[in-house]
This record gives C-alpha cells, sequence and structure tokens, in this order.
C-alpha cells in the first residue's frame, strides 16, 4: 500500500471546502472551485432514500504489531500516543512515540498474573518521554541510537526528551521559520519548536488554555479558519469530554470548549487525532468503555473543528481484536496524521494486548483504508435500490469521477440533473470497484448548477470529484 520511492505519497492537501446555505428549501454549494468531496459530509446530500452512511472497512497489516516496547528503557509504551508522518523532503517516515521510563514493566506476565496482581497507582514512581523511530516503507521500523538523552549512564537510546507527556507533533508546512517547522503540544498545555524534530526548544507554557489536557494532545494548522487548532481533553457530567483550543501563533491560545461529549456515561469519549482532507476535518476518535475497560476508535467529522458529527456512535472504525492478549485486544488509539498514498490510507494506531486500567504491553499497528474509504453510503434493504441526490453545485464543464466498490451483480448509476431535478443526461452505469473513475457521459452537460443523482445496487458509494 505505501510506496514512497514511487511518488505515491501525496499531501493532505487544502482540498475544496464545500460551505453550503439553504435558499427555496435548496441546498447550495457557494464555492466554485468544488473538487473532492467525501460523502460522509452531510452538506453536500439533499436527500437519500433507502440509503445509509457506514464506516469504512479497514485491514489490520499482517505484520502487526510493526514494533512493541523492546528496549530497556521501554518500560511501558500504554497509549502510544503515537504521531507518524511521511517526510517529503526526506523520503522517510517518522514515528514519535511516548513511553513510560520510569514505571512497572508487563513483559513477562501471563494473563493470570495481570488478573490477579494489583494495578499499580499511575502516580507512583512514573516519568514519560518522547522516542523517536524511522522506516523507509512504513512496515519496517528502526529505534534510531541518538546520543541525546541519558538513560541510567547512557545516552544510546532514541529518546529525544524524557518528561513531557501525552504529547502531540506535526511538522507544519505552513510555517516559514524553519526553527519552528515541527511542533509540539503537551500535557500540562505546554508547546515547544523543532528545526528537525529531534533536536527542541525550551517548553512555553500555552497562554490562555484553562484545561490540563490529560490525553494525546493534537494541534494542527487549520486551512479553513486560518489559525492553529488544538484538540485534547476535559471533564463534563458524564465524565470525559474532547475540547477544542484555538490559536494564531500557537502561543497564545483560547480557553477549551467542549465539542464532543459522552453520549453514554459508559462510552467516555477520550483523544481525538484531527486532520483536513476532502473539504472537511476528520476525526480519528478514541472511546473509553468504563464497563469492559477497553478503548476503540471511531470516526467523527467537522465543516469547522467546532461542530462534530459522530458516525456510527458505537461502531468502531479500527475495532479491537477478541481474542484475549492479542496485540490490540484492549486498546486502541489513532496515531496522528494518517498517511495518504495513491493505493489507499495507513492509519497508524497503537495497540494494546490488555485492559486500559490494568497490566498491559503496548505497540505500534497499522491498519490500512482503500483511497477515501474513511466512510460510504450503503441501501439500508439490499433489495431495493439506494438514491443518493446531492446539493446542487457549480459545473463549468469540468470531468467527474467517483469513488465506490461494486459487488457482485451490482452497480451504481448516476444521472445529472439541474436545480429543479430535471434530467440532463445519464452516464454509463459502473459495474465494477473504481478509484477516481471517470464518468462517461451519453451527452454535454450544459447548466451552471447541477445535481447528481446516485443509484446503488450492492454497492458502496464514497466520493466524488467536480
Amino acid at each position: 500500500m505505501i510506496n514512497p520511492s514511487k511518488g505515491t505519497i501525496v499531501v493532505l492537501s487544502i482540498l475544496a471546502m464545500a460551505s453550503l446555505s439553504c435558499s427555496s428549501n435548496v441546498k447550495t454549494i457557494d464555492k466554485d472551485d468544488v473538487s473532492r468531496l467525501l460523502f460522509l459530509d452531510a452538506r453536500i446530500i439533499e436527500r437519500t432514500d433507502n440509503a445509509k452512511l457506514e464506516v469504512g472497512e479497514v485491514k489490520k497489516h499482517p505484520n502487526n504489531p510493526l514494533f512493541k516496547e523492546d528496549k530497556p528503557w521501554e518500560k511501558r509504551i500504554d497509549n502510544l500516543y503515537g504521531n507518524v508522518i511521511f517526510d517529503r523532503e526526506e523520503q522517510l517516515f517518522k514515528c514519535w512515540y511516548s513511553p513510560f521510563v520510569v514505571d512497572y514493566s508487563t513483559r513477562g506476565m501471563t494473563l493470570e498474573q495481570r488478573k490477579s496482581k494489583e494495578y499499580v497507582d499511575p502516580d507512583e514512581a512514573r516519568e514519560m518521554a518522547i522516542c523517536y523511530a524511522t522506516s523507509k516503507d512504513g512496515i519496517n521500523w528502526i529505534k534510531p541510537s541518538l546520543g541525546l538523552i541519558d538513560y541510567e549512564g547512557s545516552s544510546q537510546n532514541n529518546i529525544i526528551w524524557r518528561g513531557p507527556h501525552g504529547t502531540g507533533i506535526f511538522k507544519d508546512d505552513n510555517e516559514k521559520d524553519p526553527l519552528r517547522r515541527f511542533k509540539a503540544m503537551f500535557q500540562g498545555m505546554a508547546v515547544s519548536f523543532s528545526e528537525d524534530g529531534i533536536h527542541w526548544g525550551d517548553e512555553q507554557k500555552c497562554k490562555g488554555v484553562d484545561v490540563a489536557g490529560d490525553t494525546h494532545n493534537n494541534a494542527f494548522w487549520a486551512p479553513t479558519l486560518g489559525k492553529y487548532v488544538g484538540i485534547t481533553r476535559t471533564w463534563g457530567d458524564m465524565g470525559r469530554e474532547v475540547a477544542r483550543i484555538e490559536s494564531e501563533n500557537f502561543i497564545d491560545w483560547s480557553k477549551a470548549e467542549q465539542v464532543i461529549k459522552a453520549e453514554d456515561e459508559n462510552l467516555q469519549p477520550y483523544a481525538m487525532p484531527t486532520f483536513f482532507y476532502g473539504g472537511v476535518y476528520l476525526g480519528l476518535l478514541a472511546v473509553h468503555n468504563q464497563v469492559s475497560d477497553r478503548v476503540h476508535t471511531e470516526l467523527a467529522w467537522s465543516p469547522d473543528t467546532k461542530k462534530w458529527n459522530r458516525i456510527s456512535p458505537g461502531t468502531p472504525l479500527i475495532p479491537n481484536s477478541s481474542k484475549e492478549l492479542d496485540y490490540d485486544y484492549g486498546c486502541v488509539y489513532a496515531c496522528a496524521n494518517p498517511v495518504f498514498s495513491k493505493d489507499g490510507i495507513s492509519l497508524y494506531y497503537g495497540g494494546s494486548d490488555w485492559l486500559h486500567t490494568s497490566w498491559r504491553i503496548g505497540s505500534l499497528c497499522l491498519a490500512t483504508l482503500r483511497p477515501d474509504g474513511f466512510a460510504g453510503y450503503v441501501p439500508i434493504n439490499n433489495s431495493k435500490v439506494a438514491t443518493i441526490i446531492t446539493a446542487a453545485m457549480p459545473y463549468h464543464g469540468q470531468p467527474m469521477s467517483i469513488t465506490a466498490d461494486v459487488g457482485d451483480r451490482g452497480s451504481v448509476t448516476i444521472t445529472v440533473l439541474d436545480e429543479n431535478d430535471q434530467e440532463i443526461a445519464r452516464a454509463k452505469p459502473i459495474l465494477d470497484t473504481i478509484t477516481d473513475g471517470l464518468l462517461d457521459l451519453k451527452r454535454e452537460v450544459k447548466g451552471k448548477n447541477i445535481k447528481l443523482k446516485f443509484e446503488l445496487k450492492n454497492a458502496k458509494l464514497y466520493s466524488m470529484t467536480i
């Protein structure tokens, strides 16, 4: 799936934002430069019949776990708090992760021992650090000896910083100052800057933030807002809640506002790595089940990082293994920054083999999705056709394409409509699975604003470009 040597890695580019307005009960996309649109974005949908939105199906990599806690200083990887990028300049995958370097270790314990031995107080004798790993192919990782930080009398390790907890790290391609190209945000709401992602400046307290950020804190440049947004955690009546902060300079931040709260006190939202793709912000939401003490990862989307929509709450995008002590049986925490290629989406995540508040061993894992495969529309009743009609959108004669899975004897039929739902043209039916497959229109489409009508039989519709 990942092949940077052939140039298949693409940037999380600023794809067209589809902002909608309502007039005369017709939803219209205002922006003229509409490009890739994900069907999970409810703003582009006018109406549906016998259709439901369903999360995509991930494939877990056969090499999982890609790496685990196998170094003397990796006492406990725990939630991993992973941040993965493909650095285009260096043609290298990079991962920052946060093990406890002072803690009790679970290695060598049987399941019976884990169940019988009292779990250590998390506030007792613990220290977290940021470690660094690299990979040429995204599958085989090395933990380089950096010679930076002392651990028990030696600096021959891959530790780049001792102390920070819950660290989110990203490379800011919008930053003009090379000394601030890499940015980090920690628990306690502090930030730091780096030129290379390895050597970091002093910790600087965030001004204005009023939460502790006890989670995997993630910050990113929000292209539609023209500012930085941080996703962190707060607490409410139902327990854990996802909170949002924003900044124009990465130092002065707004007070936290709750953006996702628990719908069930037994299913509490935890961390949520967030990124921009296909005109929307997508969140990989970790949910802690208070009853089973396990954590799974769901999918959410937002038009503005403030109002969030969860897709199939309670249904994982990255499910846990059902086998006890399997590498991701207990917890699945998505890493920040999925990696996109022409072949699909790589979702790195931290897996734990046992329960959240118990003895567990952590690791870096990988799940993949087909291109644009975060979520798609499918028929509710498979014996009937599912219909999806888009909002009206500007059209200037450019090629149109769709991405869809088509099963046995399935099809996707596309009709071009005007704003009054009158047929303008039909496309040749899609009978096979396609990615960015061009529509073969039987006649020229004329008109400033058009709608697209999709009819699905045993098919799943993910995205379109127009």
